[in-house]
């Protein structure tokens, strides 16, 4: 895991919809900030609470946005950010390393993403579950635009006829991890869609998202002197990709995380208790905010023995954090 700490926006930015400041504060998934000086210090404190990365969200100036990469950049620490139409010409021009989602921006922002290099996290599958589920974006201060899922494919294609890097993932929140791994897998299938092949589809969700995240050196193929993480399927995903939720074995920094003896289990689904659920009854997830528990295989009790050899990572920005893969395919982004 990369931790990014609290997402860093203004006033009547993106998160903070509809919510009293104060509920914002108290809750501490979004630091608010106001002016160049602000930003910076947000950025600090982020660091400082260890975070591998910072992501930042629009609202917000063009100075602002400044100071908040520039000071990232200062300690280290690349930037993502969650942005729009001109607030993306704004954080590119600003020079942040990645932008999420496929939302609106201009051919001259997405041919000057390509001239500075700038990646693209596109993230269609979130669009694609509010469409679907609940008709679209309602009472959002900070979506005022259009957008659907067919111009979410579109910029897509347009990112990647520019030739923009561009990763794979989901930004399912909350509880939204409980659908895995259904999404992640439809994820990779826009890809498809959008026009790269299987086998690319797959290198965009291990290769290209180690470079993203600046770990192309210990993770994202497997090679000699890497970490040796690796996800075993039963079956060929570089021509099915649904076989990538028959999960046979999994291996984190040559620890064998689970193994199981057992055939069928439940796969993910939002019912399911304790905070996870199995796949194949292969792989144990965790809880993705309390990654200290999980839910044994009904078959085989493995979760007990699982949850014992939890292991602890260090992570590149000094501070060590409990494993917890409530993402059961982010382990996909590391092979």
């Amino acid at each position: 895991m990369f931790p990014a700490g609290a997402f860093i926006t203004a006033e009547g930015g993106h998160s903070t919809e509809n919510t009293p400041d104060e509920m914002i504060r108290m809750m501490g998934a979004t630091r608010l900030a106001s002016g160049p000086d602000e930003w910076r210090q947000a950025v600090r404190e982020q660091f400082h609470k260890g975070a591998d990365v910072i992501k930042l969200g629009s609202h917000f100036s063009a100075e602002e946005v400044k100071a908040a990469i520039a000071e990232a950049h200062e300690l280290g620490l690349k930037v993502t950010v969650d942005a729009e139409t001109f607030y993306v010409q704004r954080a590119v021009e600003a020079g942040a390393d990645t932008i999420e989602h496929p939302l609106p921006r201009s051919e001259e922002t997405i041919q000057l993403m390509a001239k500075k290099g700038v990646a693209a996290d596109p993230t269609l599958i979130p669009y694609q579950i509010i469409f679907e589920e609940w008709g679209g974006y309602f009472e959002s201060t900070s979506r005022r635009f259009t957008f659907s899922k067919d111009a979410n494919l579109e910029m897509l294609k347009r990112l990647r006829k520019a030739g923009i890097k561009c990763g794979v993932g989901t930004d399912l929140i909350l509880h939204w991890y409980r659908y895995m791994p259904a999404p992640y897998i439809r994820e990779l299938k826009n890809f498809v869609e959008a026009g790269w092949s299987v086998p690319e589809a797959l290198v965009a969700a291990t290769k290209i998202n180690s470079e993203i995240l600046d770990m192309d050196d210990r993770l994202g193929t497997l090679q000699a002197g890497k970490l040796a993480d690796v996800l075993v399927v039963d079956g060929r995903p570089d021509e099915n990709l649904d076989d990538l939720a028959k999960v046979d074995l999994v291996i984190r920094d040559v620890i064998r995380w689970l193994r199981g003896p057992c055939g069928d289990s439940q796969a993910p689904s939002p019912e399911n208790e304790g905070g996870g659920s199995l796949v194949q009854c292969k792989m144990l997830i965790f809880n993705s905010i309390d990654g200290m528990r999980g839910t044994e295989c009904r078959g085989c009790g493995n979760g007990a023995k699982a949850r014992q050899a939890i292991p602890w990572r260090r992570s590149r920005s000094r501070v060590k954090w409990p494993i917890s893969t409530g993402n059961c395919l982010r382990l996909l982004r590391k092979i």
